[in-house]
């Protein structure tokens, strides 16, 4: 999608949630206890169907989480305000490393990565059980950037890590090395999308772990919760035909951007699985809302490197 496409977007253009509400309500329409919410939806606030009541109506279900989430701790239940608590799961968080490695130093990198990462996953009891999700080289993009995910038990998961790793000389020693082989790093902290948690660590099967394609969105302030309402629906779409790795949305770092991470075998079978996703008829209407509510996007092709957890 272009940038014009985007800014011709952005207008603003009216919505009309008629057909969703439809679909939420149809046999029901008139139901004594629902009432319509400021978007025109019908919410139900049955105590029997409504989730901050206990229930497991859709709609509600949406905004703050279904009761089976909320039991596995996924979502706490005490936030029903701040939208970040409302879509985001709320037993771990995720730190989004981005290494930007001077070319010529790159085998250097891997090698000196390779020995800090193995050493944090293989001593990871001792820095707080921090685990890393995966470790990716980016071969589309901005190449010769490193991406690294690591998931925390929580905010207090976090802090223990970081006063641990300041705490060991080995760590740091390890550090020391990777430092002056990059021209700069980003640490951003992040949340998974409460419908779309992280894959766990496997192996494909694919060849040196196929591709992974980590599509990044800057939203426009105050869209979070109409685009996770978008992409629950476009995940069902798109996941008929692809392996779903995980979604963040940023809350400390760079504001307001969400990443989606997918794998396949090879760009071609990537070519051919993005024009299946159009058979599905939802999926049209996601694409529609994401161009409506992303201010930019980038696509960044990455290969899995040896130690990720996921290839």
């Amino acid at each position: 999608m272009s940038l014009i496409t985007l800014r011709t977007a952005s207008k603003r253009v009216p919505r009309t949630f008629a057909p969703l509400s439809a679909n939420i309500h149809t046999s029901h329409p008139a139901r004594q206890g629902n009432k319509v919410t400021p978007g025109g939806v019908t919410a139900d606030t049955d105590p029997e169907t409504d989730p901050k009541k206990g229930g497991d109506g859709f709609f509600g279900s949406l905004l703050y989480g279904s009761k089976e989430a909320k039991a596995a701790g996924l979502i706490d239940p005490s936030h029903q305000g701040q939208h970040s608590k409302i879509v985001g799961r709320g037993k771990y968080v995720h730190e989004k490393i981005t290494h930007n490695v001077i070319p010529s130093k790159r085998d250097e990198y891997l090698a000196a990565a390779e020995k800090y990462f193995k050493e944090l996953i293989d001593h990871n009891g001792e820095f707080g059980r921090v685990k890393l999700t995966g470790s990716w080289e980016s071969i589309v993009g901005t190449v010769g950037e490193f991406t690294h995910i690591l998931e925390y038990e929580g905010y207090r998961g976090y802090d223990e890590t970081n006063k641990a790793l300041r705490g060991s000389k080995e760590m740091q020693s390890l550090q020391s090395h990777i430092l002056p082989l990059i021209n700069s790093r980003q640490h951003q902290i992040v949340s998974e999308f409460s419908f779309w948690p992280s894959s766990p660590p496997h192996d494909s099967g694919y060849p040196d772990g196929g591709i992974f394609e980590m599509r990044s969105y800057q939203l426009q302030p105050g869209k979070l919760l109409d685009w996770e309402y978008a992409w629950r629906r476009g995940l069902e779409a798109r996941k008929r035909f692809v392996q779903p790795v995980g979604a963040f949305f940023s809350q400390v770092g760079q504001l307001h951007e969400v990443h989606h991470i997918w794998q396949y075998p090879d760009m071609e079978t990537r070519k051919h699985t993005r024009e299946q996703a159009w058979s599905v008829g939802s999926w049209s209407d996601t694409v529609q809302e994401t161009v409506k509510l992303a201010q930019s996007m980038k696509s960044t092709i990455m290969v899995p490197c040896p130690w990720s957890p996921l290839k």
